[in-house]
């Protein structure tokens, strides 16, 4: 608890992973909603697009998430070479 208390460890990048599940199961409803609302009710366009939703949704919650966590890890590893240094 020291560690957290006095910033000498994040705990965003552990967040982020909850974030990064809590998107995936967001873009799987808004793709599964996109498949069965509309005018026509449940159509193959429909479909297509709720698909093509969950896929660019979860692919982009990917990288939204690994960038997040790069940013985290460059910072520890700078961290590393300064306490190295001094």
């Amino acid at each position: 608890m020291n560690q957290i208390f006095f910033f000498k460890s994040m705990l965003t990048p552990k967040i982020i992973t909850v974030v990064y599940w809590l998107l995936l199961v967001g873009v799987v409803f808004a793709g599964l909603g996109s498949m069965y609302t509309g005018f026509g009710g449940f159509s193959f366009g429909s479909f297509i697009r709720g698909l093509f939703y969950i896929v660019i949704g979860a692919v982009g919650a990917r990288i939204w998430c690994e960038l997040m966590i790069v940013l985290f890890k460059i910072h520890e590893n700078l961290q590393k070479l300064a306490d190295r240094d001094s």
